[in-house]
């Protein structure tokens, strides 16, 4: 592709994050919501105006953006926060991803599908989308207890999702006959590489960032940081996502001579996040839809559930307000990367049903990364905004 195609298109595409941010502000609809329906107007399902190549970048643009992301909010997790709600993290997270397994994989069962289908469909329900999340928390300006609860859950959301999902689809091969220690090696490996990594980049970082400007990373060290972390989880078949949670929550822990670390991120990480989600929304095969059927229709009803009862149940064991415990599960709704990161890997295991899980898997993705920062936002709104009335 000729060069200045490239930059003729990226220009644009940046460009046209300027009008969505308009956009967002007199609609009040979620910006990330409206940056994947411009991709999926320019990708294929609509006017096929994005250059071809553009297809091979979407993956390198959506581990840039997690990666950062990832690094933010671990960043976030620090002692003050953990002692605070801690307890609350771990108990709504724990209770969401549980109730949600358990709500999807035996609704569908009972429903008449193949069980293998809905042990896969199980684990690929526990899947969140960090970055949706996050920038609907930033764009909606809430800064109190329910944002960042909401925050730490979704943190550390997708390490309890990666456990299920390895276990579950371990429980598909063994109900094949087939060992289901691979899967098992695969789902621990991802989890521990990344803790690895994460100690091996988060703790040099942690004593040498911040000290050329005092008080925290320049903008090189931050993105050198990230950038290290990012491939060496790439190197070792690690999950990035964890190895950047972990990395910043070390540094925003252990990294005293730190005010804010990683705060350069924050001014360089939306550009990237724009190419992310527009490409993600380019990427989307709107044929995919009607493919998805009966199965489809009852999974996004019983993730749904399963999101507002796992909430509420992991609340309200933990004490949580109730005004939160109301709204939290609604505010998990986003699905979007992980979940087909996820889809893969189960095809693979499962070539017979290759078809039927991907399908499945893109289109109700489709569904949630549009409609979930909706609700995200809505739930913001309406716990977020009035947490000092009364419930």
């Amino acid at each position: 592709m000729p060069d200045y195609l490239v930059l003729l298109t990226v220009g644009a595409l940046l460009l046209m994050a300027l009008v969505v941010d308009v956009l967002g502000e007199r609609t009040r609809l979620p910006r990330v919501t409206l940056l994947v329906l411009v991709g999926m107007a320019a990708g294929p399902s609509g006017f096929d105006v994005l250059p071809i190549a553009f297809n091979g970048w979407y993956p390198l643009f959506a581990i840039i953006a997690l990666v950062m992301v990832a690094f933010l909010l671990g960043g976030r997790l620090t002692r003050q926060v953990l002692a605070e709600d801690g307890l609350h993290i771990l108990g709504v997270s724990t209770g969401a991803v549980l109730v949600t397994a358990v709500l999807v994989g035996g609704g569908l069962w009972l429903l008449g599908f193949e069980p293998i289908l809905c042990l896969v469909l199980a684990g690929i329900s526990t899947a969140t989308a960090p970055a949706a999340t996050q920038d609907v928390v930033h764009r909606s300006r809430v800064t109190g207890p329910f944002a960042r609860l909401l925050l730490g859950v979704v943190a550390i959301d997708d390490a309890w999702g990666l456990i299920v999902f390895s276990l579950l689809l371990a429980a598909g091969q063994a109900l094949l006959g087939q060992s289901p220690a691979a899967a098992l090696q695969i789902g621990a490996w991802e989890i521990g590489g990344a803790l690895l990594v994460g100690l091996a980049v988060g703790l040099p970082a942690a004593y040498l960032t911040g000290r050329l400007q005092p008080g925290e990373p320049t903008q090189i060290e931050a993105l050198g940081v990230v950038f290290l972390c990012g491939g060496l989880a790439l190197a070792i078949d690690a999950s990035f996502l964890l190895a950047g949670m972990v990395a910043g929550l070390i540094v925003a822990n252990l990294a005293r001579h730190h005010t804010r670390p990683f705060h350069e991120i924050e001014n360089v990480e939306w550009p990237f996040l724009v190419l992310f989600f527009v490409l993600a929304g380019a990427s989307v095969d709107l044929a995919a839809l009607p493919k998805i059927g009966a199965i489809g229709g009852a999974y996004l009803v019983l993730r749904a559930a399963g999101r507002i009862i796992g909430g509420w149940l992991g609340g309200a064991a933990t004490g949580l307000a109730p005004r939160q415990r109301r709204w939290i599960g609604v505010a998990l709704m986003p699905q979007a990367g992980v979940s087909l990161g996820m889809a893969l890997v189960a095809a693979t295991a499962f070539p017979a049903m290759r078809a039927e899980i991907l399908a499945t898997a893109i289109g109700t993705t489709i569904v949630f990364e549009l409609v979930g920062p909706l609700m995200t936002q809505w739930a913001l709104t309406r716990a977020g905004r009035n947490e000092d009335r009364a419930d």
